[in-house]
C-alpha cells in the first residue's frame, strides 16, 4: 500500500529538500512532487502504508518555521474516492469569519461573555445543548433588527466560495449543517451556493428575541445524523463524504466522514481529528482532494 503525502503552504518549494530527508532519514522515500498549486501545494507519493507516514505529520509541520506548512497524510490506490461526492460543511469559524451567535450578542453589549461561553463550548469544555441554551437566554429582549444588522457585518472565510463552487462543478451535493441559527444558515447557502442548509431556529416574539430556542436541537449528534441521512439518500458510502468544521460539535460527523477535515480547529478538536487544515484557506480543501489550480472555480 501506498500514501499520498499532500503539503499546503506558502513557499514549500523551498522545503521540500528537507522534508525528502526527514523522511529518508526514517526509511520513507518520497516520490514528486506534482504540483497541484506552483510553489504552494503539491503531492509526494511514498511506498509504505499511512499509518508508517502520519507519524511523522508533527515533525513536517515543524519545518515551516515561521509559517503555516499543512501536511496530509491520504491512502493512495483505495476503494475511497479522493474527490468527493458530499459535502457538509459546519458554518461559524468554517465557512464564516467568527461566531454568528457571538456577533450578534455585541448588539446586547455581551460580545465578551458569550464568546468565553461559545470557546469553551467549541473545545468540548461545555455541553453544547446546554451553552447554546444559556447563550440564548441571555439574549433575551434583543430586538430581531440585531439579526439583519449582524449578517451585514459577518465575512466568508477565504476560498469558501471556490470551495463551494469547484465541488459543486464537480457534481457534489453541498450541504450547511450549522449549531447556529436558520436566518445566517439561509443567506449564507444563498451566497455562497450551498445545495441545503440545516440550522437551529430562534423564537421571535413581537419583534424581538424571547431568549428560546425553538425545539429541536441541532447539535452534534444531528450533525452526524444529516451527514449520514444525505449520504443513503444519494445512494453513497460515508467514505465519498467530506465533512469540515472546528468545533467539539463538529467531532462525530468529522470522524464518520471518509474525509474529516479539522479547520482551524480547537485544541482538542484538532487532536481527536484524523486531518488538519490551519492555513485559514478553504482552498486547502480542494488541493487535500486532488484538486490542481485550473480546475478550482473562480469566485463570482
Amino acid at each position: 500500500m501506498s500514501t499520498i503525502l499532500t503539503l499546503i503552504g506558502h513557499g514549500i518549494e523551498q522545503l521540500l529538500p528537507q522534508v525528502a530527508a526527514h523522511l529518508a532519514a526514517q526509511g520513507l522515500r518520497a516520490e514528486g512532487p506534482d504540483w497541484l498549486s506552483p510553489d504552494h501545494a503539491c503531492d509526494l507519493f511514498i511506498a509504505a502504508p499511512v499509518a508508517e507516514v502520519v507519524r511523522h505529520e508533527a515533525e513536517l509541520r515543524a519545518l515551516a518555521t515561521g509559517s503555516v506548512l499543512d501536511v496530509v497524510c491520504q491512502a493512495d490506490g483505495t476503494d475511497a474516492p479522493r474527490r468527493k461526492r458530499l459535502l457538509i460543511a459546519d458554518m461559524d469559524s468554517t465557512i464564516l469569519v467568527g461566531e454568528s451567535l457571538d456577533e450578534l450578542a455585541g448588539y446586547a453589549g455581551l460580545h465578551a461573555e458569550i464568546a468565553a461561553i461559545t470557546a469553551r463550548a467549541m473545545n468540548g469544555e461545555l455541553d453544547f445543548r446546554e451553552a447554546l441554551t444559556l447563550r440564548v437566554g441571555m439574549l433575551k429582549g434583543l430586538p430581531e433588527t440585531a439579526i439583519a444588522a449582524t449578517l451585514a457585518r459577518m465575512q466568508l472565510m477565504p476560498g469558501a466560495l471556490a470551495f463551494v463552487a469547484t465541488m459543486r462543478a464537480a457534481g457534489a451535493h453541498c450541504a450547511l449543517v450549522s449549531g447556529g441559527f436558520e436566518p445566517f444558515t439561509r443567506a449564507v447557502r444563498e451566497q455562497v451556493g450551498f445545495d441545503a442548509d440545516f440550522s437551529n431556529r430562534l423564537e421571535i416574539v413581537d419583534g424581538a428575541l424571547s431568549g428560546q430556542v425553538i425545539p429541536p436541537i441541532l447539535d452534534k449528534d444531528a450533525k452526524l445524523q444529516t451527514l449520514e441521512r444525505l449520504a443513503a439518500e444519494r445512494g453513497l458510502p460515508l467514505a465519498a463524504a467530506l465533512a469540515i468544521g472546528d468545533g467539539a460539535n463538529d467531532l462525530p460527523m468529522l470522524q464518520a466522514a471518509g474525509l474529516g477535515i479539522a479547520f482551524c480547529a480547537k485544541p482538542a478538536v484538532a487532536a481527536a481529528a484524523r486531518v488538519r487544515i490551519n492555513s485559514g484557506d478553504l482552498r486547502a480543501a480542494l488541493y487535500v482532494q486532488g484538486y490542481r489550480d485550473g480546475e478550482i472555480v473562480a469566485a463570482a
